[in-house]
C-alpha cells in the first residue's frame, strides 16, 4: 500500500490550543484533543493539522482507540510516503544497531516502536530470524515494506507474532505465522558469547527477554563464587550469565514447566549442569520457604500492571515480592529487583521497594539503578517508551 504526496490524505484537525504536545513532538494525539475527525478508516495515514489548518505532521489513525492518532512524521511540508520512505526507517534503525551491538551478539531489538519513529512496530532479531509485532492497524498496512527492508538487510526468516488483545482492541487482522519460509524451532543464537535456544513460536514476548542483556552482564560481574537464586527465571538468562562468570551454584525458579525445560536445555548446551538446579514452583512460595543461604537474589517478574487500573494491586504484588526477598537474603547479600510494568514508573517502583525495606527493618543501600539497553532507545519526546526499571540493593 503506497501513500503518495499528491493523493488526498484526510485531515485530523486539533482543537484550538491543543497543538502544544505536537509542537513538542510527542507522537500521541488523544481523542479529546480532536476538533474534526478525518473521513478515514482505521489504520489509514492522516494529516494532523492545527485549528488554523497548519500542517503539523502525519500519523496512523485509530478511531477506536483513546490514542486516536500516532504520529510518525513531524513535517510542515508535503512529503512522499512510499516504499522507500518506510524501508529507510528500518535501514536507519539497523545502522544504529550495528554501532551498538557487539560482534559476539546476534540477539537484539531492531525496531522499538516510537523509539525508532515507527509507532506500533516491534522487531526483535534472533540470529538470522526477525520476529515482527504489529500493534496497530496502521503498522499492519505497511507490513510489506517492512518485510522487504528486513530481507534487504540480510535476514532470512520473518515470523509475524500477533497478540490477541491487539487483534481485538486495534482490529489488527493478520495472524501469527511465518511470512514466507518456515524455520525449525528452537533457534540457536548468542548473547555476549553465551548460547541460548529460543522458541519464537511458543515462548514469552518474542521468545526471549532481550531488554535485560546489559543487566545480565552486571550480574555476571558480581557472580564469581556466589550462591545465586534467579526467580521468574524463564529460559535462564540471568542464570547463564551467573554460571558463565563462576557462580558456585545457581538455582532457577519458574512456575512454568516449559520455561524450566528450556532453561535446563540452555544450561546443558553451555555445559553448566553441575552447578545448576531448577525448580518448577511458585516464586512467592519458594521465597517463603527457601532454606538455601543465597548471596544474590534476582527478582524479575512479568508485568504485574497491564493497565493503569491494575497499578494498586500490582504495587502490592511488587512490595510482597521484595519484602520476602529482603527478609530472606543473607547479611551482605545483593538483590537485583526489576519491574517491566510501563504503568509503574521509576519513582513509584522505588517507593514500593522503600516500603518493603522499611517493613523488613533492615539497612538497605541502592548500589545501581537499572534501565533498558541501548537497542531499546527512548524517544526523548516520548518518555512512555521507558518501561524497564530496576535497583541493585545491598542488604546488611
Amino acid at each position: 500500500m503506497h501513500y503518495k504526496s499528491k493523493q488526498n490524505l484526510q485531515s485530523l484537525i486539533l482543537k484550538s490550543g491543543r497543538e502544544r504536545s505536537l509542537n513538542n513532538r510527542h507522537p500521541w494525539v488523544f481523542s479529546g484533543a480532536i476538533k474534526t475527525l478525518p473521513n478515514a478508516q482505521n489504520g489509514e495515514i492522516v494529516k494532523v493539522e492545527t485549528n488554523n489548518k497548519e500542517l503539523l505532521g502525519y500519523g496512523f489513525y485509530s478511531p477506536h482507540s483513546q490514542i486516536a492518532c500516532r504520529v510518525f512524521e513531524f513535517s510542515t511540508v508535503d512529503i512522499l510516503l512510499d516504499a522507500t520512505y518506510w524501508k529507510e526507517k528500518v535501514h536507519q534503525a539497523y545502522r544504529l544497531r550495528m554501532l551498538l551491538i557487539s560482534p559476539n551478539t546476534n540477539i537484539y531489538r531492531l525496531i522499538h516502536a516510537e523509539g525508532d519513529f515507527l509507532p506500533g512496530v516491534i522487531i526483535d532479531v534472533y540470529n538470522d530470524t526477525a520476529v515482527v509485532q504489529l500493534l496497530i492497524k496502521g503498522s499492519e498496512r505497511i507490513r510489506e515494506f517492512i518485510f522487504e527492508a528486513l530481507y534487504e538487510i540480510g535476514l532470512k526468516f520473518i515470523y509475524l507474532r500477533t497478540k490477541q488483545n491487539t487483534q481485538i482492541l486495534e482490529q489488527v487482522g493478520v495472524e501469527s505465522g511465518w511470512v514466507n519460509e518456515i524455520r525449525s524451532m528452537p533457534i540457536e543464537a548468542k548473547e555476549n558469547g553465551i548460547v541460548f535456544l529460543i522458541d519464537i513460536e511458543k515462548g514469552q514476548k518474542t521468545g526471549f527477554f532481550i531488554d535485560q542483556r546489559e543487566n545480565r552482564e552486571i550480574l555476571g560481574n558480581f557472580s564469581n563464587g556466589k550462591k545465586i537464586l534467579n526467580t521468574f527465571s524463564y529460559s535462564g538468562g540471568f542464570s547463564l550469565y551467573a554460571l558463565a562468570n563462576g557462580a558456585e551454584i545457581v538455582h532457577s525458579v519458574d512456575s512454568s514447566k516449559d520455561a524450566i525445560e528450556m532453561c535446563d536445555k540452555n544450561v546443558a548446551i553451555n555445559s553448566f549442569q553441575t552447578k545448576h538446579k531448577s525448580f518448577v514452583q511458585d516464586v512467592f512460595d519458594f521465597l517463603q520457604h527457601m532454606d538455601e543461604d543465597y548471596d544474590i537474589i534476582i527478582l524479575d517478574p512479568p508485568a504485574f500492571a497491564k493497565n493503569a487500573k491494575a497499578v494498586a494491586n500490582a504495587s502490592r504484588g511488587y512490595k510482597n515480592l521484595n519484602l520476602s526477598a529482603l527478609k530472606q537474603i543473607k547479611s551482605g547479600g545483593l538483590i537485583f529487583t526489576f519491574s517491566c510494568s510501563q504503568h509503574i514508573d521509576r519513582d513509584l517502583f522505588r517507593k514500593i521497594v522503600f516500603s518493603a525495606a522499611a517493613d523488613a527493618k533492615r539497612n538497605v543501600r541502592i548500589l545501581k539503578q537499572f534501565t533498558q539497553p541501548d537497542d531499546h532507545p527512548i524517544n526523548i519526546f516520548h518518555p512512555e517508551g521507558e518501561y524497564l526499571k530496576g535497583l541493585l540493593l545491598y542488604v546488611e
